[in-house]
């Protein structure tokens, strides 16, 4: 590149022209040896490679074999430039500048750029974009000459993270934000818990080890007794310590190799002295005398130790106001960060995974149901959310054996030719195949039954019906949710998850919602109306499909229309005015509930005879637009044959993966111990219990066959005549059935057992009594 097209860039990223140059000779700079080879001006052959650069030193540098096209370029991307921001500790942030040639800009290219937003599409981007900026300006300003003006010596900036009460998200989200802050702002980060911190030494000796990466010694009456020759195996559990060991890691980190020139006094600086980052996970959970404590040696220690705090905080930023007394807070400089909700996290999952035609595995109704109840109503949990997704898609692929046409059109348009005779008659015996059958011609139907090169090719217009569908389908959901999810009380749902259910299950426009929703649209204002459609527009324009692209032209051309009406309304003529409101005059002030329902009919009528405005007719027609649309695309996935390929149906499965029912298996293992073990002794019919069974299981069943009050001796008498008969004794004998030390310990260990289970309970009615806690057969 030209000088003058460095002068470009540098004016268009605003930085100086200076800057520009010092980045261009970090090539040469930064390794000669590993970077640069000698050069020849004349001759000497060619040979083509990748690479790049940026301000803080030079990337990847690859030699490229053969011709490069778009694809090429593609697959260099992808195995070089994010391993390349990652190793210069680049961050989330950075900015990939390419000139125009082709192959940079052809589609597979520029398509990689947007799909691969590997920094940037974490759930909890902002938040943390915004959190590694806090760090990186609370560490630029501490370093500035006007440090003290700008926050007190004794100030330790602190971020207080809001993240919501039970969400069991929370360990992924400070695992990312403490590698990001290893990437882009400093190696010196520890992250704790309340839980590992109970006393003060504690806490410090957790810091220290994480921080340090060595073992820390908390024994104060040792604390004289190591020398400097001992330090890097055990160090004193003091921040002292700490201190004299960032400053030996900051000393060596300065110091350069020799041929090194000097960067910029600003970036010396950065380099040389990054943050200590302390992460408190769950500070809610924190003893307060020991998060106070800790504060107040962290402050006395902030002119030698650049710390920043991060706090977890689960309730309300309230919290820490109510932990700490103001002359502890006052030493915190705390900006406080609003994480996104978890259900906002799920809307975008379910925009990216689910409500997508690129990813070909759908849910139907009932499974999508159940993932979203045990997320709203048992976990809250984004990631389990996803587990139970990739659960469903396991079980589609291992179940269902036509799960191969379950993928890109291309793909599954091959599949079909492959398919087995067998695979055929699976495809013969699915509902909606038949369903379809059902409906041809007799000679088509015979043809579809019995032609199996016949059926493939119907099979392949059959597929590519199911990807059409699915291709206008979701816009379609997206543009009806963006009109109805601002009515009042939300007639169709406030998330697109609510709307979605709705499709899946029935005809959307058979529904008393749906008709409200319709009612409330035709009363919105000309504004409002307006910018609803050209939301909807804006949706189906980068629609890759002649009917959306058809549709948004129609779409653009109700908006013209508009646009072009007059933005004040005509107001009625005074006659017509007279003649409505002339019932009314005509009222006496005594009048009769007859008279009154007359007059009231007749202003009725007359309303109804009203011209309507060209706005209300225009309005009238862009939403029967609307709902030919609803009705074409909408259509529950039953409706579309072979859509058994795509949809997994079994609901049953997911939720008894996914739903913890421990007191189900507690009771069957005790009521049938043989479901477990597997031994052939316990083999039992009509729901007795084997004598043969566990001590537990036998007193469970007699239990179940007590009152409220359980006399202890008789339970006991009762569980030893049951183990004597499993013993083998003579039931003539004198010591059949009696009680002996062995037999009275096994029953108390049992009752025991039964109580921790939550069956028993001890009582103070009578002492020689538990009380049962179960009954319906629990």
């Amino acid at each position: 590149m030209s000088g003058d097209g460095y002068k470009k860039i540098s004016n268009s990223m605003d930085i100086t022209w200076s800057s520009v140059k010092s980045i261009i000779k970090k090539w040469k700079v930064y390794d000669p040896h590993k970077r640069t080879i000698s050069t020849v001006e004349h001759g000497g052959g060619s040979i083509l490679v990748w690479g790049c650069v940026s301000a803080a030193g030079p990337g990847s540098f690859v030699k490229v074999e053969g011709n490069t096209n778009a694809e090429k370029y593609h697959q260099i991307l992808e195995d070089n430039l994010i391993q390349s921001a990652r190793e210069l500790r680049l961050g989330r942030r950075f900015i990939f500048q390419q000139d125009n040639d082709p192959k940079h800009t052809a589609k597979d290219a520029q398509k990689w750029f947007k799909d691969n937003k590997v920094l940037q599409d974490e759930l909890n981007r902002k938040i943390l974009d915004s959190l590694l900026d806090f760090t990186r300006k609370c560490s630029s300003a501490r370093q500035h000459s006007d440090w003290a003006s700008q926050m007190r010596a004794n100030e330790i900036p602190t971020a207080a993270l809001v993240l919501g009460v039970n969400v069991p998200d929370h360990d992924i989200t400070f695992q990312s934000l403490s590698e990001l802050l290893h990437q882009s702002v400093t190696p010196h980060v520890a992250s704790v818990e309340a839980k590992e911190c109970g006393a003060l030494k504690h806490l410090m000796k957790r810091v220290l080890e994480r921080l340090m990466d060595t073992v820390v010694d908390d024994d104060e009456e040792e604390e004289t007794e190591h020398t400097s020759t001992q330090l890097h195996k055990s160090v004193n559990c003091s921040l002292s310590a700490l201190c004299d060991w960032y400053i030996t890691k900051t000393k060596k980190s300065s110091s350069g190799t020799p041929g090194k020139k000097r960067s910029s006094p600003a970036e010396h600086e950065r380099q040389q002295q990054p943050p200590v980052v302390i992460i408190f996970k769950d500070l809610e959970a924190f003893n307060p005398r020991v998060l106070r404590d800790f504060i107040l040696i962290c402050s006395r220690y902030i002119e030698r130790l650049p710390l920043m705090f991060i706090f977890g905080i689960a309730t309300s930023p309230s919290t820490i106001q109510r932990m700490l007394p103001h002359s502890v807070s006052s030493l915190l400089c705390i900006e406080l960060f609003q994480s996104l909700s978890c259900t906002q996290h799920l809307a975008t999952v379910i925009d990216q995974l689910i409500l997508t035609p690129q990813f070909p595995f759908k849910l139907n109704a009932k499974v999508m149901q159940v993932l979203l109840s045990i997320f709203l109503y048992h976990d809250f949990s984004v990631r389990n959310f996803i587990k139970g997704l990739q659960l469903a898609l396991l079980e589609h692929f291992h179940s269902q054996p036509l799960s191969v046409l379950c993928c890109k059109k291309k793909e599954a348009l091959l599949n079909v030719m492959q398919l087995s005779h067998r695979d055929l008659e699976r495809i013969r015996q699915l509902p909606s195949f038949k369903r379809y059958v059902e409906k041809q011609e007799s000679q088509e139907q015979v043809n579809l039954i019995t032609d199996d090169s016949h059926l493939k090719e119907t099979c392949r217009k059959m597929i590519k019906g199911l990807h059409k569908y699915h291709k206008n389908y979701y816009p379609i959901l997206k543009c009806l949710h963006t009109l109805t999810s601002a009515l009042p009380r939300y007639p169709l749902g406030k998330q697109i998850r609510e709307l979605h259910l709705t499709c899946l299950e029935k005809n959307v426009w058979e529904n008393e919602d749906y008709q409200s929703a319709m009612k409330l649209l035709k009363m919105l204002a000309k504004d409002d109306l307006i910018a609803l459609l050209q939301r909807c527009g804006e949706i189906l324009k980068p629609v890759k499909s002649k009917k959306m692209k058809s549709t948004a032209f129609q779409l653009e051309e109700l908006l013209t229309k508009f646009k072009q009406l007059d933005t004040v309304v005509s107001e009625m003529a005074p006659s017509e005015e007279d003649s409505i409101t002339s019932p009314i005059k005509n009222l006496q002030k005594k009048t009769d509930l007859f008279q009154l329902q007359k007059t009231l009919l007749e202003m009725n009528e007359t309303r109804r005879s009203k011209k309507l405005s060209p706005f209300e007719i225009l309005r009238n027609e862009a939403l029967e637009f609307i709902d030919s649309l609803v009705k074409s695309h909408l259509s529950p996935p039953e409706s579309q044959t072979l859509h058994e390929v795509c949809y997994y149906s079994s609901s049953a499965t997911v939720r008894r993966h996914l739903n913890a029912t421990p007191r189900t298996s507690i009771q069957a293992a005790l009521s049938s111990p043989y479901y477990y073990l597997q031994n052939e002794n316990l083999k039992t019919e009509d729901g007795t219990v084997s004598n043969a069974a566990p001590d537990i299981c036998i007193a469970y069943k007699l239990h179940l066959e007590c009152g409220r009050l359980i006399n202890l001796y008789d339970w006991l008498e009762a569980y030893a005549t049951v183990v004597s008969a499993a013993d083998g004794n003579d039931p003539d004998s004198d010591g059949y059935g009696k009680v002996d030390e062995v037999k009275h310990a096994r029953f108390i260990r049992s009752v025991s057992e039964l109580e921790f289970l939550g069956f028993i309970k001890s009582t103070k009615q009578k002492t020689d009594h538990v009380a049962r806690l179960t009954w319906g057969g629990c």
